[in-house]
């Protein structure tokens, strides 16, 4: 793993959840490292796994941290799964989605008919789940259930496309960890018996699509992420060096203990280190 920080990048890419703020809280050292990049002309874009979210809604929960950002400068496994069907499931019309009022918002703005799976389960209570869906969209669910689960469960038997915005076992908050979208995308496939095809991270698309928009060659970008398997796996497939930072998913002792796809090129203990260490860029 690096100590020197290398060639200046262009882009630098930054995950949120872990990396930027948790719950309502900037990480120690983000607002200003990120701040210092922009200073020195450095580009920067945010992509997270989080589907429950516009990413309007993630630009201001940036602002109130004190990071200045757009929503244009925000990709979500959501937006990503929606270019997804786009490109890939043109024929798409109707959706059953698990997921919060985000995932249903973006997907009903994008011109697809969405149903809730919690709604469909309760219409299908005294009788079968039989109407027909194109594709099951499986998010973060909050409120995900029993009878939400049979409705997917349903739809998949049924024929339709399974697409999972994004695969994390869990995500950290102030509280702690929690159980993150894989855990609903588990139990739908096994309850389906139905494998889905994951948009997040650690698949790559989020971050070529951002190296797409941006012009930017994968050598002259760097991701900045908390979750080795997600951000780490995802920049390496990308061919993008990744800076780990130890105030989410890792610690030190896992940190260490990495290699191959999920190996860093650089470890820091939080983003005010990660500065220190990059100091020659923001210079």
């Amino acid at each position: 793993m690096q100590s020197d920080p290398g060639p200046r990048p262009q882009l630098v890419i930054f995950d949120l959840d872990g990396v930027v703020y948790r719950g309502d809280r900037a990480v120690p050292g983000a607002p200003l490292l990120i701040d210092g990049l922009r200073r020195a002309r450095i580009a920067v874009r945010f992509a997270t796994n989080n589907s429950m979210r516009r990413p309007e809604d993630f630009a201001r929960r940036l602002e109130a941290i004190g990071v200045a950002t757009r929503a244009e400068e925000i990709v979500t496994s959501t937006t990503a799964t929606i270019d997804h069907l786009q490109r890939h499931l043109p024929e798409v019309r109707s959706v059953l989605a698990v997921g919060e009022d985000g995932l249903h918002g973006m997907l009903q703005a994008a011109g697809y008919r969405v149903t809730r799976a919690a709604e469909a389960a309760r219409q299908g209570e005294d009788g079968p789940l039989n109407e027909h869906y194109d594709a099951v969209v499986a998010g973060l669910d909050l409120s995900f259930g029993f009878h939400a689960l049979a409705a997917a469960q349903a739809a998949l038997l049924g024929g339709a496309s399974f697409v999972a915005t994004n695969a994390d076992a869990r995500y950290p908050t102030r509280r702690g960890f929690l159980p993150g979208a894989g855990a609903m995308v588990a139990a739908i496939a096994t309850a389906s018996g139905v494998a889905p095809v994951v948009i997040g991270k650690p698949s790559p698309a989020m971050f070529e699509a951002i190296l797409e928009q941006t012009g930017t060659p994968p050598s002259a970008a760097v991701v900045v992420g908390d979750n080795p398997d997600a951000d780490v796996v995802a920049a390496n497939r990308a061919g993008i060096r990744c800076a780990l930072v130890l105030t989410g998913v890792a610690d030190a002792e896992a940190a260490d203990a990495l290699s191959g796809d999920h190996r860093p090129w650089m470890v820091a203990r939080d983003p005010a280190e990660l500065a220190d260490r990059l100091g020659a860029w923001l210079s």
